[in-house]
């Protein structure tokens, strides 16, 4: 898709029309200060709602959003499992391994820094096919408050680097933590990428109880499920296991009970 036909795309939301059409209002008000008070507090209270869409990782209020997979893909049985933050040298072979047990295909979102510190390792995930996604570049905590040339540096700069590891170019970008603001949907559009978020996570990065991990994952588990864990910067349990490596064989165990099929979110389109 050309450059220009993607950005003809791009929709904005009804929240982002809204949104515009009360900064032209506010800029008419100049010529007014009686009504500057007015301007000024719709102004506040406008960017206040939009910083709280954008701290809710599933909303599809600033764009859309997966946060199930497609109506086909659910009707096949296909359930995604999302694994993000790596790869990882040590955790991330492991996960692997568990995977081809069970002929599992999954997503990694992964970081764009580390797909080039450990070419080989990312490499072996799409070998052994599952998909790489685009997870930015650096994974800064501080994403969601970036402008808009920073965050399409920032997609930009992942997208070249898992083409150019991997030789396959992602077609999904998942935000650090989730959470964006309004810039963000423009600029994926612009790179042909869906936003994709999680229908469940396990918040396996800070909590190191596998139990709880698995039981927030299987709760009301069925298909077009889209399942976060990780892979980098995972919890450890107290003897020092990636949780990830401990909650994987009994959430695949479950998806196989209830007649799921792990998929990629490629696989899903």
């Amino acid at each position: 898709m050309s450059l220009a036909r993607r950005l003809d795309a791009w929709l904005p939301t009804p929240l982002l029309k809204g949104s515009a059409l009360l900064h032209l209002g506010a800029v008419a008000s100049l010529a007014r200060p009686q009504f500057w008070p007015w301007a000024l507090g719709a102004v506040l209270a406008d960017h206040l709602l939009l910083t709280a869409c954008g701290l809710w990782p599933r909303s599809s209020v600033l764009g859309p959003n997966w946060t199930h997979l497609p109506e086909a893909a659910a009707a096949r049985g296909g359930i995604a499992i999302t694994i993000d933050d790596g790869p990882d040298p040590e955790v991330t072979p492991r996960v692997l391994a568990l995977l081809e047990q069970s002929a599992s295909r999954a997503t990694f979102f992964c970081i764009g820094e580390r797909v080039a510190r450990y070419a080989e390792l990312a490499r072996e995930i799409v070998q052994q096919g599952h998909r790489i996604e685009n997870h930015s570049q650096h994974h800064r905590h501080y994403f969601s408050v970036l402008g808009p040339r920073s965050l399409a540096r920032e997609i930009a700069a992942a997208q070249e680097t898992i083409e150019r590891v991997t030789g396959t170019a992602p077609c999904f970008f998942r935000a650090p933590a989730g959470l964006r603001n309004p810039f963000l949907q423009p600029i994926l559009t612009r790179f042909d990428l869906k936003l994709a978020s999680w229908t469940r996570r396990g918040f396996d990065t800070v909590n190191a109880d596998p139990a709880a991990v698995l039981g927030r994952l299987r709760r009301g588990l069925g298909a077009g499920d889209i399942l976060l864990l990780h892979d980098g910067h995972a919890a450890r349990t107290p003897s020092g296991a990636p949780v990830i490596v401990e909650v994987l064989p009994a959430l695949l165990a479950a998806c196989s009970a209830a007649g799921l099929k792990p998929m990629t979110l490629h696989s899903a389109l």
